[in-house]
């Protein structure tokens, strides 16, 4: 299939009479989807039961007669004033006890069965209504679980179904008071109805406790997004999607995409370097117009193995943003080129966000294709631009890449939980490995410790909490090599030291016997070039050394097909572990120029210039901003 565009478009902001006219003009455009409706029960029941559905009938007629396909959004993400009248404890609660009220969006808690119940109802009736509407050609559940932080509450239903989950995942209070280590300061319960919800505790309170909230709370988004596709499925035969954010893991999206048939993300590439990524202020400052060269990359991967290959941008970043700290324009080219990337990373359609800048609200700073008053804002034209040249590309077949990265929820809800070092994150850690890849000029996969393809030659799996045998066997069986640590291997899944030893690999014979972490002016250097930071894993052990730290200890321990990492690599360090496994398993490196990036596809090889100005690879020259694609076959220039 061919890469399509979309818009985001609200009908319900704006007189009836423009609807044909913003129609047409997205077609002349050349995007062929519009997602509508995921904000507008307040206008579609007013008040319980008072179904006023009319005016969307009418504006799925007037977009699909134009030639535009739907994508309908059912809109649980903004409960109406009444509905919290009809429920007046559905608010999530925050970790200090405050509510999270009424008067912006998201303002639900996921354990509150009423409300479930609510939006059970509410996505049977626009399935009875547009399931076999032949306009409707997709489908997206809510939207942006987890954004602004509302993944976890600390309600009085949240407590109850927590108490609930325990006993069903636990089955006595012994077992989970043995597992948690609750004989630490007396903290043992005599039944699960003594259990509290881990906040506005003294200090610290338990990691266990914790990281048990946090699998509970993405297994209540999980069955939230369930219970409204388990009601669409019998209604329609398009497909269900859910729009997933950036740098938002506080859900496992993998769990909740086995329930949908497309993974979609919304991509602010300007908005996440300002507010989302911890570069120092020269990074910042160069990609300040164009964000950073990778957030977008590792998103796209990380969703198309969440969608089990099939993906969409829902909501691209078309023009300056409302919500991060600063909110510079992009500069000229970009559009096109996050749009081209998304394509290349193999995305079905990109939607831009959204059709017509808002005159009022929370967003009315928030930039569209359109101008408020209608006019064509900057972003227009380059849509116009890609969708001519989707057009000349063609289909955009993806191939398995070489290397992958196995990516954990789980993992980043433990050393949330427990962090020992303040500038330890699990996503840093990842994301630093996936930037060190990609500037060696490899195409990455992303994958689940659930879903372990095979045939490739690296797997890096650095933070990774939890290992038992099964997944150390299936990734040996996945891959030539697998570079694991620091911090791999480290927990249980309950959060206790494994008695067998950490990292507890059979691999490569190695033992963590005591844990660093040092402050950001502090390295730790290793012979031969670059250095560890953050976190140091001090390692002994029979396993071969591969490299070392100027004092002598293992920076790198070997064994057979698995390599433990000792410490948390700053970018020297990353690329001269690259250019090691390269060499031991015959991959060929192609190093990128700064903010150059490549993506190879069946067909294609794009080249990708985040840069403001040119740069050259292999004899071709790519402008600043722009995106230049070969054909594999021939090498010559589409």
């Amino acid at each position: 299939m061919t890469p399509e565009l979309g818009v985001c478009y609200y009908p319900e902001h704006w007189p009836e009479a423009v609807w044909a006219e913003d129609a047409a003009r997205m077609v002349e455009t050349g995007l062929s989807w519009v997602r509508i409706g995921e904000f507008a029960w307040s206008r579609l029941e007013p008040s319980p039961g008072d179904l006023q559905f009319d005016w969307l009938d009418r504006a799925v007629e007037v977009l699909g007669s134009a030639g535009l396909k739907v994508v309908m959004g059912t809109p649980t993400a903004t409960p109406p004033r009444w509905m919290l009248d009809k429920h007046p404890d559905m608010l999530a609660v925050d970790a200090q006890g405050q509510p999270r009220k009424f008067g912006s969006r998201r303002h639900y808690c996921f354990s509150h069965a009423g409300y479930v119940d609510e939006c059970v109802r509410i996505a049977r009736i626009f399935g009875e209504r547009y399931g076999r509407n032949p306009h409707v050609a997709a489908w997206q559940i809510d939207n942006e679980y987890g954004c602004h932080d509302t993944t976890i509450s600390y309600s009085a239903p949240a407590l109850k179904a927590f108490r609930l989950w325990l006993a069903d995942q636990y089955g006595s209070i012994d077992v989970l008071n043995e597992a948690w280590g609750n004989v630490f300061w007396s903290m043992e319960y005599e039944h699960f109805d003594q259990i509290d919800l881990p906040n506005l505790t003294v200090t610290e309170p338990n990691p266990a406790h914790v990281l048990a909230l946090r699998r509970f709370s993405s297994d209540q988004v999980v069955a939230f997004n369930k219970a409204q596709a388990n009601v669409l499925r019998p209604l329609t035969d398009a497909p269900l999607s859910h729009n997933y954010m950036g740098r938002v893991l506080e859900f496992d999206h993998f769990d909740v995409g086995a329930d949908l048939d497309i993974a979609t993300w919304d991509s602010y590439p300007i908005g996440f370097l300002s507010d989302r990524l911890e570069d120092d202020a020269e990074h910042k400052a160069k990609f300040l117009q164009q964000g950073d060269p990778d957030m977008q990359g590792f998103h796209h991967d990380l969703y198309r193995a969440v969608g089990g290959g099939r993906w969409w941008v829902m909501e691209q970043q078309p023009g300056p943003v409302n919500w991060a700290p600063y909110n510079p324009a992009p500069l000229p080219g970009m559009v096109r080129l996050w749009s081209l990337e998304a394509v290349a990373h193999g995305a079905e359609v990109v939607s831009y966000f959204r059709w017509r800048q808002a005159p009022f609200a929370q967003e009315q700073m928030h930039a569209g294709l359109l101008t408020a008053d209608s006019r064509a804002a900057p972003g227009l034209a380059e849509a116009r631009q890609t969708a001519d040249e989707l057009k000349a590309i063609g289909p955009v077949h993806q191939k398995q890449a070489q290397v992958a990265i196995l990516f954990d929820y789980a993992s980043d809800w433990a050393w949330t939980a427990q962090p020992q070092g303040a500038g330890f994150d699990y996503f840093r850690l990842v994301f630093s490995a996936y930037r060190a890849l990609r500037r060696a000029g490899l195409s990455v996969d992303i994958v689940s410790p659930q879903d372990l393809p095979k045939g490739y030659a690296v797997i890096l799996a650095p933070g990774l909490a939890t290992i038992d045998a099964e997944l150390e066997t299936r990734l040996a069986e996945a891959c030539e090599l697998a570079i694991l640590g620091p911090r791999s291997g480290a927990i249980t899944r309950d959060f206790q030291i494994p008695l067998s030893g950490r990292p507890g690999l059979d691999g490569v014979d190695c033992h963590v016997d005591l844990v660093e972490t040092l402050p950001p002016s502090v390295k730790r250097p290793v012979v031969g070039g670059g250095a560890a930071q953050h976190w140091i894993d001090r390692l002994s052990g029979d396993g071969a050394d591969l490299l070392r730290f100027e004092d002598g200890t293992p920076a790198v321990k070997t064994g057979d097909g698995v390599w433990y990492l000792a410490g948390f690599p700053d970018e020297t360090l990353w690329d001269r572990l690259i250019g090691l496994a390269a060499h031991h398993t015959g991959l060929t490196l192609q190093p990128m120029a700064e903010g150059l990036r490549l993506r190879e596809t069946a067909e294609h090889t794009f080249l990708i210039n985040y840069n403001a100005d040119p740069v050259e690879w292999n004899g071709y020259a790519i402008a600043g901003c722009d995106v230049a694609i070969l054909e594999n076959s021939a090498s010559s220039e589409v």
